[in-house]
């Protein structure tokens, strides 16, 4: 298996502090992975045997409820870690990652994670800082569902994709990988329906653009004022 060409990592969060040598030797230990688009990287409940970083693509962590409803978890984008069940003690992968567009991940096997920490401490805590990171973005999205109305909730959902992975135009930014209006209802715990409705309205306005898996804010600033105080004017309901 050819080596990893450390300079494409080296600037990741998941590294700093990591000398060159360092870094080589945390490498070796990892393979690169094509995913096609729509294929797993694992599946909820499965031995979670490797954690993984993207390196190119996007790929989506979504549950199913014992119910069998699907809840998007988060988005991951390149240079971000998942599936890092042996830093948080669990045995099997919470979630089912896939991949939105074709990706590229390296995977190390999860039986690395005890060797490499104690051997480069900081890789253990550059992880825990991420981790935080996403438990304080899940704590603000519990708050928006328990406290705002559905608008507002899907105002906050596009603006966070937009800031993950926004891509510039001339006429707003774009969400720069395929998501679907039936994935922004599972991200912000409603219905198609309402999402559809919603968006629509929003498209009258000229606040988005929406197309087939294809979301543009045309207006980012305004989107921000709905996310704030929310206008009332397309819906009322929490749901």
């Amino acid at each position: 298996m050819a080596s990893i060409d450390r300079s494409l990592v080296a600037h990741l969060p998941l590294f700093a502090g990591l000398s060159a040598e360092d870094l080589t030797d945390v490498l070796r230990e990892a393979r690169s992975i094509r995913v096609a688009r729509n294929g797993a990287v694992f599946e909820q409940g499965a031995d979670a045997t490797s954690f993984f970083l993207l390196l190119h693509g996007h790929v989506r962590a979504s549950k199913t409820t014992p119910t069998g409803d699907q809840i998007v978890v988060r988005y991951v984008v390149p240079g971000d870690t998942f599936g890092v069940a042996p830093a948080i003690g669990l045995q099997h992968y919470p979630a089912t990652a896939t991949a939105v567009d074709d990706s590229i991940v390296l995977a190390w096997p999860s039986a690395a994670w005890p060797r490499l920490v104690a051997r480069f401490p900081s890789l253990g805590a550059n992880t825990l800082q991420t981790i935080g990171q996403r438990l304080q973005e899940t704590h603000a999205r519990v708050i928006e569902m328990s406290t705002q109305q559905v608008e507002q909730r899907i105002a906050h959902a596009l603006l966070r994709l937009a800031n993950q992975a926004g891509r510039k135009l001339d006429h707003g930014v774009q969400i720069d990988f395929p998501i679907s209006r039936q994935d922004i209802a599972q991200m912000t715990g409603t219905t198609l329906h309402t999402v559809s409705r919603i968006l629509s309205a929003w498209e009258q306005l000229g606040l988005v653009e929406s197309g087939r898996q294809k979301i543009v804010l045309r207006e980012p600033h305004k989107i921000v004022l709905l996310a704030e105080q929310g206008s009332g004017d397309t819906t009322t309901s929490r749901s």
